[in-house]
């Protein structure tokens, strides 16, 4: 349910750009949608939304959601205020290349890396296993965050946003997949020490 949750942001930045052209009204207030800017605004808004109402309800707030705000915060403000759209469409490429960074470095600090200090009190797998996963992860962030790049400079700025939804769902559903079925094997042999 709350990876579901995650995409109704984007959902909603999907939803107001194809609006494009249109006036919303509410009462007195009346808006004319402006593209790109316009759902950057909602897409801040509802970001900011969603942290608060996951404060409301769990009393803690995960420390992926907080960086994910952020960024969509800073890159979002700045598209804004220098009305240029390429901050938003970068967005993608920096947050998940600085993931990759981070998992990616984790390999050579302390004794456990990301996905395990992340994961590893929910489930005990191999130090192999932990290692692959990860490596898979830094993998996934590298591609997702070129292939954006890719759609953002080498189609049409719809074609990035409907993208940007769709390929939001599809890539996490992917590695959703690989994530299981990499743990799978190992789930069903109890308990294994995750040390090396």
């Amino acid at each position: 349910m709350r990876q579901l949750a995650e995409f109704i942001p984007i959902a909603l930045f999907f939803i107001v750009y194809q609006m494009d052209g249109q006036t919303v009204s509410l009462g007195s207030w009346s808006h004319s949608i402006d593209g790109i800017f316009s759902a950057t605004a909602v897409l801040i808004i509802a970001t900011l939304l969603q942290v608060l109402l996951t404060l409301l309800l769990t009393r803690k707030l995960e420390k992926r959601l907080l960086w994910v705000s952020l960024a969509v915060c800073g890159f979002g403000a700045a598209t804004l205020l220098l009305r240029n759209e390429m901050f938003i469409m970068w967005k993608p490429t920096v947050f998940n290349w600085v993931l990759a960074a981070a998992f990616g470095g984790s390999q050579f600090i302390g004794r456990r890396n990301l996905m395990e200090r992340t994961m590893g009190g929910q489930i005990q797998l191999p130090h192999l296993i932990w290692t692959r996963l990860n490596l898979l992860w830094v993998v996934y962030f590298l591609v997702v965050g070129a292939l954006n790049l890719v759609v953002a400079y080498g189609f049409s700025e719809a074609t990035w946003v409907s993208y940007k939804l769709y390929s939001a769902i599809g890539f996490t559903l992917v590695l959703t997949a690989l994530t299981a079925w990499m743990v799978a094997p190992h789930l069903k042999d109890g308990p294994v020490s995750s040390q090396k």
